[in-house]
């Protein structure tokens, strides 16, 4: 029983070290999409594969909620950056 709990342990820490994978920027797109987000405003950063980018002016909760549901599925922790874009000049 012993070596039963001692095996499931290494299991469970095991599954907590995984890499996050890269997804694919067309697949971001679509989830993106999904939570009422435009293109290329999710994205995964190279370098640091487990966080997961909004890049989005002012986005509400249920966008909010989406996308970190998603990330939380996928292995990804969400980082919300607001920005605001300037306007296009008037011509």
């Amino acid at each position: 029983m012993r070596r039963f709990a001692i095996t499931l342990a290494i299991i469970a820490l095991a599954a907590c070290a995984t890499p996050a994978r890269m997804h694919e920027q067309a697949a971001l797109d679509t989830i993106a999409l999904g939570c009422g987000l435009t293109y290329g405003e999710l994205i995964q950063d190279e370098e640091q594969k487990k966080l997961l980018l909004l890049i989005h002016d002012n986005p509400n909760a249920e966008q909010r909620t989406c996308v970190t549901r998603w990330a939380r599925k996928n292995g990804l922790r969400p980082v919300f950056v607001n920005m605001q874009f300037p306007e296009e000049p008037a011509t």
